[in-house]
């Protein structure tokens, strides 16, 4: 029997990254996509280069003759739709980037496949974002009425219809994660949590003083990246496609988070911390809290993570790579 291929689109990604490490240990083929740029990014997948089965490949969201081209040479078992520009707050000042690569990019690559390879299964990233500042139902569903806040929430839920259209219109195996806040050492720098330890092992060492944040209020229901990854494989292996809450099914505020990665260099986070107006998000989303009871029912799959050992591991690892 033949190994399966799989095709990622944002491999050098935090998930990206997490999940050609699952696929290749399932012993499949995993060719990542990555955009060219003059600065080489990546480190999240450099461990990977030695594994024969894993090749990386040029390309991006906007370039079809190359996604067509990709889909054809290699004509891939799953593809996984994991490229974007993913920061919300950054989605505001690009906004057309960021519909170009999240919406139009979704719409390419999926009717790219439908011509080139619609045997192949595919998975879309959607995410939690899409519903927005919806406060009608606390624990967020499969059927909850999405309302996005952002340029990047509002280019998801194109991408996330796009994707159910294609299921339904043309028999394509797609199935989207609606996947929220999912943290890592590999999470880039920008986001607030990996700022936030970061910052915490710069403090620690005595190469920084203050953290500026915005909104420490906001409640997110964060989880471990390579616990995520798992439910994306495991959407593609059900006989029939669907959508799939994907979260812990708990909440906790940045001020939280905040203070367990203070707590665990042993500082006072009010002693560091300091409130910048410049990087709150012009239409915040207070509350995002999810309800995996339809991915644990049907997929099995459940977090393994808690809150404070991600808050752990990634700050260990900042401490670890600072002190280098």
């Amino acid at each position: 029997m033949s190994k399966k291929t799989a095709l990622i689109y944002g491999v050098t990604g935090q998930d990206g990254s997490y999940l050609a490490e699952l696929l290749l240990d399932k012993g499949y083929n995993v060719v990542g996509v990555k955009r060219r740029t003059s600065v080489i990014n990546t480190s999240n997948v450099d461990h990977l280069f030695d594994r024969p089965n894993f090749k990386l490949v040029y390309g991006n969201m906007v370039d079809v003759g190359a996604m067509h081209n990709t889909l054809a040479e290699f004509k891939p078992d799953e593809v996984y739709n994991l490229a974007a520009q993913s920061h919300v707050r950054v989605s505001f000042d690009l906004p057309e980037e960021t519909v170009d690569t999240v919406a139009l990019g979704t719409q390419r690559l999926i009717e790219a496949m439908r011509l080139t390879s619609p045997k192949s299964r595919f998975y879309q990233a959607s995410s939690s974002e899409m519903f927005g500042d919806n406060v009608e139902d606390v624990l967020k569903n499969e059927s909850t009425r999405m309302s996005p806040a952002s340029p990047y929430a509002a280019a998801k839920l194109f991408g996330h219809t796009i994707v159910n259209i294609y299921r339904s219109g043309y028999g394509i195996h797609a199935s989207s994660g609606i996947l929220f806040n999912h943290e890592s050492p590999r999470r880039g720098e920008t986001f607030v949590t990996r700022k936030v330890t970061r910052a915490v092992a710069r403090i620690k060492l005595g190469r920084q003083k203050v953290l500026q944040l915005g909104n420490l209020e906001a409640f997110r229901d964060w989880g471990f990246a390579g616990d995520y990854v798992e439910a994306m494989w495991m959407m593609l292996q059900q006989d029939k496609a669907d959508d799939y809450v994907v979260a812990t099914g708990e909440t906790h505020s940045v001020k939280e988070f905040v203070e367990r990665a203070f707590d665990l260099a042993g500082l006072n986070w009010k002693n560091h911390v300091e409130h910048d107006e410049r990087l709150l998000r012009p239409h915040e989303v207070p509350h995002l809290k999810g309800d995996p009871s339809k991915a644990q029912k049907v997929l099995g799959w459940k977090a393994k993570t808690t809150f404070d050992d991600l808050v752990k591991m990634m700050y260990l690892s900042d401490l670890e790579k600072e002190a280098k």
